[in-house]
């Protein structure tokens, strides 16, 4: 397959591929002409990059996913131990956005919104914390 194809079975943009490709997540064997020649492995690695991302891993976490997924001794709790590490950091910016909706609703309905210059909202951002 050349990348165009796996671009739009992996459902991944021909730049992304090549990202992976320069940080060493595939390496696609080259036609004779140079060309990226991308086999089943590779299209299913990407498969699995395309998805991984999707769910907020990062590309370390994504490397080492990777990594356990071929290895065939890999002990499940490892895998395990990086999920979780992950559900937390998720955890947190959950409950960051969850402030910052409560205050921004807040200043909200604090400000009129009328002719006015007074603006709550305005006063709080030139606040220092």
């Amino acid at each position: 397959m050349n990348i165009g194809e796996v671009s739009t079975r992996a459902g991944l943009p021909a730049k992304t591929i090549r990202y992976y490709e320069d940080i060493g997540l595939i390496k696609p064997l080259r036609d004779t002409n140079g060309y990226r020649a991308f086999r089943q492995q590779e299209l299913h690695k990407l498969t699995f990059l395309a998805r991984s991302r999707a769910l907020g891993f990062s590309i370390e976490d994504c490397r080492i996913l990777l990594q356990l997924y071929e290895d065939q001794g890999r002990s499940s709790a490892d895998v395990k131990a990086i999920a979780r590490d992950h559900l937390s950091q998720i955890e947190q910016k959950i409950s960051d956005l969850n402030d910052m909706r409560e205050t921004l609703t807040h200043l909200v309905d604090a400000c009129a919104g009328d002719d006015r210059p007074d603006c709550p909202i305005l006063n709080s951002l030139g606040v220092g914390r």
